[in-house]
């Protein structure tokens, strides 16, 4: 997987936080956009975090770190996962760790963040 691979929008499909989905009619404002530059975090017209990513190719899965630079994330560096399957994004943070989850779950008494995205066209 490289960055170009992960360049425009995705909407998000479903997501949740420590075992708790995210509401449906929230999820539906709530996009991800991936530029050379950078990442930003949309929710309706209101960028809620922004800041640098980085990829490593590593086994069983690619390893991502975002740097928050403005928003909710500023300052943070935050590790995860990343999946990439045709239009399909799946990406699992440890918010509360500094090393990338290990599986694609969000478990109930965590700060694990999974979410699965959709380019949008």
């Amino acid at each position: 997987m490289n960055h170009a691979s992960l360049h425009g929008t995705w909407q998000v499909v479903k997501a949740e936080l420590g075992g708790q989905a995210m509401p449906v009619d929230a999820a539906a404002h709530v996009e991800l956009e991936f530029t050379a530059e950078g990442y930003a975090v949309r929710f309706g017209d209101t960028v809620t975090d922004a800041g640098h990513y980085s990829i490593l190719a590593a086994e069983p899965h690619h390893q991502i770190k975002m740097i928050g630079q403005s928003g909710v994330n500023a300052g943070r560096t935050i590790p995860g996962i990343i999946q990439l399957q045709g239009d399909r994004l799946r990406l699992c943070f440890a918010l509360e760790d500094e090393k990338s989850p290990v599986a694609f779950s969000a478990p109930a008494g965590t700060l694990c963040y999974l979410a699965t995205y959709r380019r949008k066209p």
